[in-house]
């Protein structure tokens, strides 16, 4: 079975874009130190972090990068998976398929 670098690229993408465009809403609604007050308490982290002021400018930065770069490992991923799946076909024996 092989899988479409463009649709996994753009699937990964739109997991890690979405995601960070939802952390960017938190940051906007100013939810966000909440959040993160939350998460290090429940890993046992007494740390100080601060959230800066929202900015439109940063949050689509971060958005189209992560989305970027999600992109990119969906599609490495693809081709690497499409391309073990090659290998193992070539691999297989007429006799290994009876079993």
């Amino acid at each position: 079975m092989t899988i479409s670098p463009w649709r996994t690229g753009v699937a990964l993408g739109a997991l890690m874009g979405g995601w960070h465009l939802a952390w960017s809403a938190l940051v906007a609604l100013g939810w966000a130190q909440a959040v993160v007050d939350f998460i290090l308490w429940i890993h046992f982290i007494e740390i100080s972090a601060h959230i800066a002021p929202f900015k439109w400018e940063l949050a689509a930065i971060l958005v189209a990068l992560t989305f970027g770069l999600g992109f990119l490992f969906g599609w490495v991923f693809a081709v690497l998976w499409n391309w073990l799946q090659q290998e193992q076909m070539t691999a297989k024996t007429p006799l290994a398929d009876g079993l």
